[in-house]
């Protein structure tokens, strides 16, 4: 039997009902998840309420679930639409990129509660009727934990294209929008997947946070799996606290399955170089399955045909030597007039930083700074506790396929898993084991900052050339020797970069780390962590702006000082591309 689907010509067959069935199960996914996003678009219009009343009860988990998942992917879409936009801005402007490149060193040491007032009290200023801006609120911190990671991945990506490729665009004549897509986009691919799911698990860490957030005297909360944890740590319900546990493991296998996997297996097509490597049998059932239903490909088909129908131009009024004159000055005009408004920002930004910070005596000045210390102290003992076992077991699981297979999606969910919500039992061992809070941070930053680490350094060992491998056979070099003579030395630049995301992900776990809650009673230690917590709560704007710019001050110095020169070094010496 012949039809022709859309305009499309071609020759289908009449099948059996039974062949439909997944593009039925497809249709009733997608009418369920439309229906899940009308309440939560419901949730969001509804009348302001400052505090939601949280039900713990288990039936109300998947409703909050599903808020947060869907709070979690709106914050990583706006962070994909920042990352192709900034990062695209600063790789090919140079006189913005020395601007916009320090500005974003600079915002990923904010930490999310630096964040928090200005954009929660500007927000329901502007909906003061609904709760769309909490809703923006909570998304825009969540964003905060997501975009830098990505946005400097891809800027090092258009940075570091490989020079054939240039060569290729320039002899084919790419426009900038053909660049983009057909060379740059591709190039970047890999790499900005997996810093996605980075991102996404940095947004995941501050979930409770994003949810459910003490501001001055107000308690502003919001329906979904933070908040439905933090009411749960606070009255202590354990039972609550285990179904919010396995809600969470819920969101993370599904995302892996549906999301992260495909993705990872479709880039792969994107890949500069073949290699013989075991990622080369990756699968994903998810992507197998969308590519057999047939309602897909019919609407690729007729999209297809629709974009392919001639289309009669107009002629153009203008020359094209005098079109392409007008265009690059409409471009430059644009560049210079958001060039001028990020200064703009930034000027307005630094006098009322200075406004707050300038009310502050001497004595609060010497506590933020003993605050920064005795945290930095405490990033320093996590980077070394970290290192210590993620670097070995790191390598032997880069360096076995077999384990790589088992053990990476292993890693990757704990590693997804938010640390926030494991601290309510880790707070109850401390205080069986009578060990202060001082020391116990120290394992809650832990849990937040060692799979950094462990990520970097598993796929350098992932990626150790063959032929490295086989001179260290032909040199009898094993076990131990093998250890240090060849993969410390391989995995040592990609250990760099773990130690600068971990040393970031641990200055920012220490807002939680520091000042925790344990059967409704708040537990603190001397921080600059729990110094930004207490002033957040306490509405005290003048010491949380300079505890966060002391914050910010340090990091960007330890990145400057510190990080930059090991990375020089490691980039100099053990770069395998050397």
């Amino acid at each position: 039997m012949e039809w022709m689907p859309w305009g499309v010509p071609g020759r289908f067959r009449l099948r059996p009902l039974t062949a439909y069935w997944p593009d039925a199960v497809f249709i009733l996914c997608l009418a369920g998840l439309f229906y899940g996003l009308a309440g939560f678009e419901e949730q969001i219009t509804a009348h302001f309420r400052p505090a939601f009343e949280i039900d713990l009860s288990p039936l109300a988990l998947p409703k909050y679930a599903l808020f947060s998942l869907a709070r979690g992917l709106a914050a990583y879409a706006i962070s994909l639409i920042f990352t192709l936009l900034y990062g695209y801005w600063a790789a090919k402007d140079e006189r913005a990129g020395s601007i916009l490149v320090p500005l974003l060193d600079v915002l990923q040491s904010i930490p999310v509660l630096g964040f928090m007032p200005g954009v929660v009290l500007a927000l329901i200023a502007l909906f003061p009727r609904s709760n769309i801006g909490l809703e923006l609120a909570s998304i825009i911190m969540i964003f905060t934990g997501q975009a830098w990671n990505m946005t400097f991945g891809f800027y090092h990506s258009l940075r570091s294209l490989p020079p054939e490729q240039r060569e290729a665009a320039a002899v084919f004549r790419f426009n900038w929008w053909q660049k983009l897509r057909w060379v740059e986009l591709p190039s970047a691919a890999s790499g900005l997947v997996w810093n996605s799911m980075m991102s996404m698990a940095g947004g995941w860490f501050f979930l409770m946070v994003s949810e459910a957030f003490m501001l001055g005297e107000r308690d502003y909360r919001l329906p979904g799996l933070g908040s439905y944890m933090s009411v749960a740590v606070d009255k202590g319900n354990y039972p609550a606290m285990a179904w919010a546990f396995l809600a969470m493991i819920a969101i993370i296998v599904a995302l892996d399955q549906l999301l992260w996997r495909p993705l990872t297996v479709w880039v792969r097509r994107y890949r500069l170089e073949e290699s013989g490597g075991e990622t080369d049998t990756d699968s994903s059932w998810f992507l197998e399955w969308l590519t057999k239903l047939k309602v897909l490909k019919a609407a690729e088909l007729g999209l297809h045909h629709l974009m392919m129908r001639p289309t009669k131009q107009p002629a153009h009024p203008l020359t094209p030597p005098v079109r392409g004159k007008i265009e690059r000055w409409l471009l430059s005009s644009l560049r210079w007039a958001l060039f001028a408004a990020v200064i703009g920002v930034l000027l307005y930004a630094a006098a009322q930083l200075a406004g707050l910070v300038a009310e502050l005596g001497v004595a609060e000045w010497k506590a933020v700074w003993y605050s920064t210390f005795l945290t930095f102290l405490r990033v320093f003992v996590v980077l070394l506790a970290a290192t210590l076992w993620t670097l070995p077991v790191g390598i032997l699981i880069g360096r076995s396929p077999a384990a790589l297979k088992i053990l990476r999606p292993v890693v990757q969910i704990a590693a997804s898993f938010p640390a926030p919500m494991l601290f309510p039992v880790m707070v109850a061992l401390f205080i069986w084991l009578h060990l202060s809070l001082g020391w116990g941070s120290i394992l809650l930053m832990l849990l937040g900052s060692q799979w950094y680490i462990l990520f970097n350094v598993i796929g350098a060992a992932a990626a150790v050339p063959a032929d490295l491998k086989e001179a260290t056979v032909s040199f009898r070099l094993s076990g131990w020797r093998q250890f240090t003579a060849l993969y410390v030395p391989a995995v040592f630049p990609a250990l760099v970069t773990g130690w600068v995301t971990a040393a970031g992900g641990a200055w920012n776990a220490s807002i939680v780390a520091e000042k925790v809650s344990y059967n409704g009673q708040p537990l603190a230690t001397d921080g600059i962590g729990a110094l930004i917590s207490q002033s957040a709560e306490r509405g005290d704007f003048h010491t949380l702006a300079a505890s966060i710019m002391v914050m910010a001050a340090v990091v960007v110095l330890l990145n400057r000082v510190l990080w930059g020169r090991l990375s020089g070094l490691a980039q100099e010496r053990y770069s395998l591309g050397k």
